[in-house]
């Protein structure tokens, strides 16, 4: 015996919905699709926080998950001063992208200003 056994077959019924007039089917508004594909995230509650790396240069992605939020908050902090990346944050009850515009906009914002000024 080599090992791999055949996978169990699970016939569908694609003919079924083929088949189908398409009175069955509820319309969508382009409204209601946008609505679930941007909108309709979920994360199990043990999920605190979930952060997407993108390299901008060669494309590779990171994917972090935190249980804490403190943990979270300090990867943030190495991201943001991180160069050649931008990232996404994904909470339960939001979705932030950060690029390297965005940072230095932050950095801006926060710039002690001279005292001989």
């Amino acid at each position: 015996m080599s090992g791999k056994r055949k996978q169990k077959y699970f016939p569908n019924n694609w003919q079924r919905y083929k088949d189908a007039p398409d009175s069955m089917f509820m319309p969508h508004t382009f409204e209601e699709i946008v609505e679930i594909k941007l909108c309709a995230w979920e994360l199990p509650s043990n999920i605190a926080c979930m952060i997407r790396e993108r390299n901008i240069e060669s494309g590779k992605v990171k994917e972090y998950v935190y249980r804490q939020r403190a943990a979270a908050e300090k990867k943030v902090e190495t991201l943001m001063s991180k160069e050649g990346i931008e990232f996404t944050v994904c909470t339960a009850t939001a979705i932030h992208f950060v690029s390297p515009d965005d940072i230095s906009d932050y950095d801006d914002d926060f710039d002690v200003p001279d005292d001989n000024e």
